[in-house]
């Protein structure tokens, strides 16, 4: 059986990285959620959370946080390994379980295949 922990090696937690991702500018977006993204020297991926004070007060932000952590590690198996991504609601959207599990691993697919075809 798999590890189905989200453990700190799945996490970005460093500025620095938060920046390597940003500066890829590879993105994909829906009305749900904004991924961003870059390749990494993991064999695994890892998930950076960016939730705004704009997005509500702290309850309302710590779902977010928690509902992307939790369809990040369900999903862990059909989101593509050796990326980086930050993750962030879309501005407007409702924090709605179903729809961030549909969102996310399309979206880092599509990401996934923007940075595999720009090395290319």
């Amino acid at each position: 059986m798999t590890e189905q922990r989200f453990q700190r090696r799945h996490r970005i937690r460093q500025q620095t990285d938060f920046d390597r991702v940003y500066e890829g500018n590879a993105y994909a977006a829906d009305n749900v959620l904004v991924v961003s993204g870059c390749e990494n020297l993991h064999n695994t991926s890892r998930l950076g959370l960016s939730v705004s004070r704009k997005v509500g007060n702290a309850v309302a932000r710590n779902r977010w946080k928690r509902v992307i952590r939790e369809v990040f590690r369900l999903n862990r198996g059909s989101i593509p390994s050796g990326f980086d991504f930050v993750v962030r609601p879309r501005k407007g959207a409702q924090c709605d379980f179903h729809a961030v599990q549909e969102s996310l691993p399309q979206l880092t697919s599509r990401v996934a295949r923007r940075l595999r075809k720009h090395d290319q």
